[in-house]
């Protein structure tokens, strides 16, 4: 019999008991790893350090085995034993507090047809066996609906809207990645501890400003999916999102911050694989952005040819006045479109910052300076200041 989803994150019984009393986080074994195809299936052991509350359950578009746990440390992930041509990928990091992610992506729809945990004085394995089924009854399978509770908290106590020009400037800014998902990767930095870094920056520079109300889409090195990024800013209220970023891209002319803004199409091809990517990504970490695309991106459309778009073009235009201003390289086109889902809010003016580019040497460097991200910091505070206050102006007037 085939088990299509198994929530196992309460472990009745003694093994939960003793999970909840360990203080230190669960370790990945490597050594006591393995995946390899067996019986026409695949068969998949996890060595652990100690027992965690644990599920497992399957998503597709593309097929993949998602399996959640109590925090785990996946360092060694790399070195697990894989001899399976049905295993494509796999990638760990945390999903949200507390909670980390294992993602196998597979090369066809699989459905676990066994999974156990396995304990001992030497620690625990998590054991499965996946086998081969059929698209339609993998599709079923993987449409089961998270358990209650289990999504993403969207946070607390946030602040109401506030009319335009009346009151602080409430800025949600967005740091792109993390968690299970770490974006671009050089020289062990990662696009997602990068830009945490400079969102908290820009955060208590702003606050102290005294002219704004900021918040974070994450505090923290957690995953948070582009939908979720979104709805945080609506339920802040929030007048302007930020989403920050620092990819590595091989396409086109990568060097220098550049501000993009939502089109259906792309200004070029780097831009359109940029987009292409952060969707797949968020993708592949659990969230499907597909069912309401085309509804929100018409919405949207509709929406630029009226308000906010051309409040939009006055941002970008704001914040790249202010770079340049500043003295701060920018790419030779700083202004670019591409369809980046996290900026698809139909009332909440939306840019994504490239701060730069992790595959450009030049930009890493000034990525990790901390007087040029000051300098990027104040660069961006007084785009806003000067956005806010024609913004606000320019409500007046239509009033």
């Amino acid at each position: 019999m085939k088990l299509w989803v198994l929530v196992l994150g309460l472990l009745l019984g003694p093994v939960a008991a003793a999970a909840q009393e360990l203080s230190a986080l669960a370790r990945l074994v490597p050594g006591q790893s393995a995946i390899a195809d067996r019986q026409g299936g695949v068969a998949v052991d996890l060595g652990l350090s100690q027992p965690v509350p644990w599920r497992v359950r399957v998503l597709d578009a593309p097929p993949r085995l998602v399996l959640d746990m109590r925090e785990v440390d996946w360092t060694g992930l790399a070195g697990v034993a894989r001899r399976s041509e049905a295993v494509l990928d796999l990638r760990a990091g945390v999903v949200r507090q507390g909670w980390s992610r294992l993602v196998m992506e597979l090369a066809g729809p699989h459905l676990v047809t066994q999974a156990e945990m396995l304990t001992g004085e030497s620690g625990a394995k998590v054991r499965l066996m996946l086998e081969p089924a059929g698209a339609a009854e993998f599709a079923a399978a993987a449409a089961l609906p998270e358990p209650e509770g289990w999504a993403v908290p969207l946070g607390a106590d946030l602040p109401r809207a506030t009319p335009r020009g009346a009151g602080p400037l409430v800025v949600v800014l967005d740091p792109g990645h993390g968690g299970i998902d770490p974006g671009a990767e050089r020289d062990e930095l990662t696009e997602a501890g990068l830009m945490l870094t400079f969102a908290r920056e820009l955060k208590d520079l702003l606050l102290r400003d005294g002219g704004f109300q900021v918040i974070l889409t994450r505090e923290e090195d957690v995953f948070v999916p582009l939908e979720a990024r979104i709805s945080i800013a609506r339920a802040a209220g929030a007048h302007v999102f930020l989403s920050l970023h620092a990819d590595a891209i091989a396409e086109g002319e990568a060097v220098g911050a550049t501000l993009y803004t939502l089109s259906d199409e792309a200004s070029d091809a780097a831009s359109q694989a940029l987009a292409e990517r952060h969707d797949r990504d968020d993708l592949l970490s659990g969230v499907d952005l597909t069912e309401q695309d085309d509804l929100v991106a018409t919405v949207l459309m509709d929406m630029a040819r009226t308000e906010t778009g051309p409040r939009i073009e006055r941002l970008t235009l704001a914040l790249e006045d202010a770079i340049k201003a500043a003295g701060l390289r920018m790419h030779r086109h700083p202004r670019q479109t591409a369809g980046f889902s996290v900026l698809k809010s139909p009332d909440i003016p939306s840019v994504l910052v490239e701060l730069g580019f992790m595959s450009s040497a030049q930009d890493l460097a000034r990525l990790t300076d901390p007087d040029w991200r000051a300098t990027m910091a104040l660069a961006l505070r007084d785009g806003l200041k000067a956005w806010a206050a024609q913004d606000a102006a320019l409500s007046a007037l239509r009033r």
